[in-house]
């Protein structure tokens, strides 16, 4: 592992050079070679992936330690990186995706003004970086770090388009919608160094297994420290309560939604509870509490995006419900599972997202997919591969959402509730499959419904977009193959890799072979049926108002409505109470006040300068009596 050691940090440091340059450069580099540089440099952390991963399939794993990033006293955290089965799985899927939406972005932003145009790379080179950096780091800290390079890159790129005051809006709304989980993460870091002395991973794992001495966690540490990391993923894996900025953030570059909100930033919450596993099988309560949470998120987003009508918005909603799909894998202890749906995920969410890129680009900015209509004759690439991209998602087999949604359905098994936990994933998987062949029909199938004007500028997308269209469409096919499992006849190569890392959970009873056999063939045939259902209702789609339940659901439950009621609207109120009572009246008032009286003392000592000596002569002797006065009762 010697050579590994020595070219490790080559696959974060390359796309941060690509930042430095092409932000630096942006008004001096043509678009060609902005383009080749963001991309290029994105290429060369993807091959050098490659040659870890190769490297840690064949037993070879290391933590890579450069210096000590923080050193107080006992307190030593050192920058390192951890080369491990995890780590070199999220390696290929961040570099290996990304570089497909930069080569899709060339053609994608190529209208924009040059220095704009290396601006937008610049942030997506840093954002690998930061990416990289979470996922390489071999102590929270360094995690940390990156995790908050993620949060600010994401600000940076919703609000790519700053000119506009909403996605500016959108833009603060994430950022600070991620500061509530974030604190929670630090709080959790803090707790560990009073507990362990330090931030490790192999440190703190020790500890919580009971292997070093004179160090320990009580019940009560696990739990709270698993909880507030959770917290953190909520934030920045958009989970109840905090995933309401996620479909805000639809209002970046759509290449943008594609690689930080579908395929990479938002499965960094999974990623850290995945690293996090020791601590989390210890913790009955909070694993608990991850699946009911994922449970609820994955179904509340589901219903949100029956009734969506921006392709977007639809694609954000259903991100939301996906993410939640993952939480409640980690909860049933089935982190393998989680890790899994993660990678089938970023290939057809990141198919799907640039394929919604591609219809926008035909339709000349247009989002609302009740205008739209018929474009499968003239999209044909992008229309096939969107129909991957859903057949994928929706869990048909044989492509990767089938094998990597069902090996999540049957981990709820295991739970308290495990049928009630399974129904309810089931009917949002049913769920899953309805709105996206909804979005498929709608956009692509009847007749053309926008205007004359888009009709005639219908066009597929240049090679730059539908190659990463293909590539990705491919990757959705056969992606499930590394998790076949093994009551298929499978060899579940994806959870022998990741076993060093992720040990099996043990399970009071595991469910029979043929029943879940059973459960595939039922919830397959349940998916076909939705589709068919899908088909009849929007194969002609003619747009009408929504009404009673519908509007709920497209109004998306009213919550963003009530935490403008109930959290901005009072802290907005509170925060005019403070300037205007507290700030302009007490404080201001004292600061002032201060002053009139100073100013007003000055104006009455001045008439005691008269210029006669007589009364300079009387303000003597009376200093002398008070004087003699303050002595006498001083003795006294």
């Amino acid at each position: 592992m010697k050579n590994v050691l020595q070219i490790v940090y080559l696959i974060p440091l390359i796309p941060l050079i690509g930042f430095l340059i092409n932000g630096l450069g942006r008004k001096y580099l043509s678009k060609t070679l902005i383009g080749l540089i963001g991309c290029g440099t994105v290429l060369a952390s993807f091959i050098l992936s490659i040659w870890v991963f190769i490297q840690v399939k064949e037993g070879n794993v290391h933590t890579a330690h450069y210096f000590n990033f923080i050193s107080v006293g006992d307190l030593k955290i050192p920058f390192a990186f951890k080369i491990d089965q995890l780590s070199s799985l999220f390696l290929l899927i961040i570099t290996g995706v990304g570089f497909l939406i930069h080569v899709y972005s060339t053609a994608y932003m190529h209208n924009e003004k040059t220095d704009h145009y290396g601006r937008y790379f610049s942030y997506l080179n840093l954002f690998i970086f930061s990416m990289l950096l979470l996922v390489m780091g071999a102590n929270y800290v360094i995690m940390f770090i990156g995790w908050e390079g993620v949060g600010l890159c994401s600000y940076l790129l919703i609000g790519y388009w700053f000119k506009n005051t909403e996605y500016n809006k959108a833009a603060n709304k994430a950022f600070i919608m991620n500061r509530i989980g974030d604190l929670a993460f630090l709080i959790a870091i803090f707790w560990i160094i009073v507990r362990v002395g330090g931030v490790n991973f192999d440190d703190v794992f020790a500890v919580a297994k009971g292997e070093v001495q004179n160090r320990r966690f009580t019940p009560a540490d696990i739990t709270i420290i698993t909880m507030l990391l959770f917290i953190g993923a909520t934030g920045k894996s958009a989970q109840i309560p905090l995933y309401t900025w996620l479909p805000d953030a639809m209002a970046g570059p759509t290449p943008v939604s594609a690689l930080i909100h579908a395929a990479t930033m938002v499965t960094a919450g999974i990623y850290m509870i995945a690293r996090s596993n020791v601590l989390y099988s210890l913790s009955h309560t909070t694993m608990t509490v991850v699946a009911i949470v994922g449970l609820a998120t994955a179904l509340l987003a589901a219903t949100i995006a029956l009734k969506q009508n921006d392709i977007k918005k639809v694609l954000a909603y259903s991100t939301v419900s996906q993410l939640g799909f993952m939480f409640l894998a980690l909860g049933s202890g089935a982190y393998v599972a989680a890790v899994f749906h993660v990678m089938t995920h970023a290939f057809f969410k990141a198919l799907l997202f640039l394929g919604s890129g591609s219809v926008i680009h035909a339709m000349g900015g247009e989002q609302d997919i009740r205008n739209m209509g018929g474009l499968s004759k003239k999209l044909k690439t992008t229309y096939w591969t969107f129909l991957i991209g859903c057949i994928a998602i929706a869990g048909i087999p044989p492509l990767s959402g089938f094998f990597s949604k069902d090996a999540i359905l049957i981990s709820t098994f295991n739970l308290k509730f495990g049928i009630v936990f399974y129904v309810i994933a089931g009917l949002t998987a049913l769920l899953t499959a309805y709105y996206m062949f909804r979005l498929l029909f709608v956009t692509f199938n009847g007749s053309f419904r926008g205007t004359e004007e888009q009709k005639h500028h219908l066009h597929e997308s240049p090679i730059a977009m539908t190659l990463p269209l293909i590539v990705l469409a491919f990757l959705s096919v056969v992606g499930g193959l590394v998790g076949i499992p093994e009551v298929l006849k499978g060899n579940d190569l994806i959870g022998k890799f990741l076993s060093p890392v992720i040990s099996p959970v043990k399970h009071a009873h595991d469910i029979a072979h043929s029943t879940e056999i059973l459960l595939m063939i039922i919830i397959s045939v349940l998916v076909l049926v939705v589709i068919g259902f899908a088909w009849a209702r929007f194969k002609n789609y003619r747009h009408k108002e929504e009404t009673g339940f519908g509007k709920v659901l497209e109004n998306k439950w009213y919550v963003d409505e009530l935490y403008e009621k109930i959290i901005v609207q009072p802290l907005h109120n509170f925060g005019g109470f403070l300037k205007n009572v507290i700030d302009t009246k007490v404080v201001d008032g004292l600061v002032n006040g201060a002053g009139r009286v100073i100013n007003y003392g000055s104006r009455q000592l001045r008439l005691l300068q008269s210029g006669q000596v007589g009364i300079y002569v009387l303000l003597m002797i009376v200093g002398m009596v008070f004087f003699f006065v303050i002595q006498f009762f001083i003795r006294k």
